[in-house]
């Protein structure tokens, strides 16, 4: 039953995703003088605020992912448990979902900058539309942004990359200062930077979406490229000196960054989608240090048990060497979570050589053998080892808060020396006693 229900769900890609209430509204053909718009290939769409540009496309790649019960749960889990479980609600149809990203006057917000360009897309027929709207002059926002408000009406779970801090931001802003359109309410709201950032940034070190379309989504293979591609940092200056009456030819070029954008946003929800839904057993081809950043997404969100499998994954493929420590340490410190305490402290006396590590490493093992090994003598050896190695470190003394870290830890460790040093000298007093009165007998 499971297999015919998946069947269906894909089956169901294939039809279109939109109903007749929420179909976009029709497009008038350009008057001939408006060199702009034949230049863009856009209708002019009007309603009771006035008139913007809409350019529309429909694209086979990316395909259509069925978003994964585990990474909608993941992707969206917040510390408000019923917030969470709303958010959920919303996320399991992706007909409602908005991918969303916008070309601005400016890269740095507030009121003076101007969403000119606001890209939208939307899962159709198995495929990516795509719906532009472009602002000719400012007096088109308001006509722009009232369209922007009913297909988010329509579809109010909002996919951005960056989108929580600078494109939703900015769009809140500009619909307060019209005075008269309502701001949308979000049914949710997936920011794929962040989970981006935990995956990739360890292996990649930027992760610009035109930096993981190249070197994650394979952006050649879904037959894509970016080799005149507009540079962001240039766009305000593009649309600015077409205001001006410059030249035309670069808003071609802003609108097609805006479209792959888009389109690599969808993928990039497809990719990542995969991964956090892969099982241990199908994760052939991935490399380590993406592991280890899996790794570090499923403990940031709570779920130690898959962060331990693909930490101890990416330490069996080979990390660099930069990277073994830190790997070593967060799985130490999951398996001491999940009650491995053997394998933790196994990873304990690997680190305890670590010249960044070491300390920690032995305080921890100085734990195990008092807590769990019920070894006294052997704790106090680990925690003189990580009292000393401590004492060798160069605390820098303009610091303050190294100064301070470092004299809590010498604190704890002399405290935990002096008790166990009280035990043992306890244990060999019983054992005294012990041995005379077996003599005396």
């Amino acid at each position: 039953m499971p297999a015919a229900t998946d069947k269906f769900s894909r089956l169901a890609a294939l039809k279109p995703a939109r109903s007749g209430p929420s179909r976009p509204a029709p497009l008038r053909a350009p008057d001939q003088e408006d060199s702009i718009a034949h230049l863009l290939g856009a209708g002019v769409m009007k309603n009771h605020f006035g008139e913007h540009l809409a350019i529309r496309n429909w694209f086979s790649t990316p395909e259509f992912s069925e978003p994964s019960a585990v990474a909608l749960e993941l992707l969206s889990r917040t510390r408000d448990v019923e917030m969470s479980r709303r958010t959920r609600a919303a996320l399991e149809d992706p007909a409602k979902w908005l991918f969303l990203d916008t070309e601005t006057t400016g890269l740095a917000g507030g009121t003076g900058t101007y969403p000119f360009l606001v890209g939208i897309a939307s899962w159709d027929a198995g495929g990516l539309e795509v719906e532009q709207f472009f602002m000719r002059d400012f007096a088109e926002e308001h006509s722009l942004l009232h369209e922007l408000a009913a297909r988010l009406a329509d579809r109010p779970v909002l996919v951005t990359f960056n989108g929580k801090s600078f494109d939703w931001p900015l769009l809140e802003n500009r619909f307060a200062m019209t005075r008269s359109i309502s701001t949308p309410r979000l049914a949710a709201h997936l920011d794929l930077l962040h989970p981006a950032r935990a995956l990739w940034k360890l292996r990649l070190g930027s992760v610009r979406l035109v930096e993981l379309e190249r070197r994650v989504l394979d952006a050649p293979r879904l037959g894509w490229h970016r080799e005149d591609d507009i540079a962001s940092a240039l766009i305000p200056q593009y649309y600015f000196d077409y205001l001006r009456g410059g030249p035309r030819d670069p808003i071609v070029g802003i609108v097609r960054h805006n479209q792959m954008d888009l389109r690599g946003l969808a993928a990039l929800f497809g990719k990542i989608n995969t991964l956090i839904a892969s099982q241990h057993t199908d994760r052939d081809g991935i490399d380590s240090l993406d592991l280890f950043g899996l790794s570090r997404f499923f403990e940031r969100r709570g779920d130690s048990d898959r962060a331990h499998v693909a930490c101890s994954q990416a330490l069996e493929l080979g990390l660099p060497a930069e990277f073994l420590p830190r790997a070593r340490r967060e799985l130490a410190l999951l398996a001491k979570r999940r009650g491995d305490h053997a394998r933790a402290a196994a990873l304990w006396l690997e680190l305890s050589s670590d010249p960044q590590d070491g300390v920690l490493a032995c305080e921890q093992l100085a734990i195990h053998y008092e807590r769990r090994a019920k070894d006294p003598a052997r704790a106090t050896e680990f925690a003189r080892l990580g009292l000393a190695k401590l004492q060798r470190m160069r605390i820098h003394k303009h610091d303050p808060y190294a100064v301070a870290r470092a004299t809590r830890l010498v604190e704890k460790l002399l405290v935990r020396i002096n008790r166990l040093e009280g035990k043992t000298k306890n244990k060999s007093a019983n054992r005294g006693a012990t041995s005379w009165s077996l003599s005396n007998s």
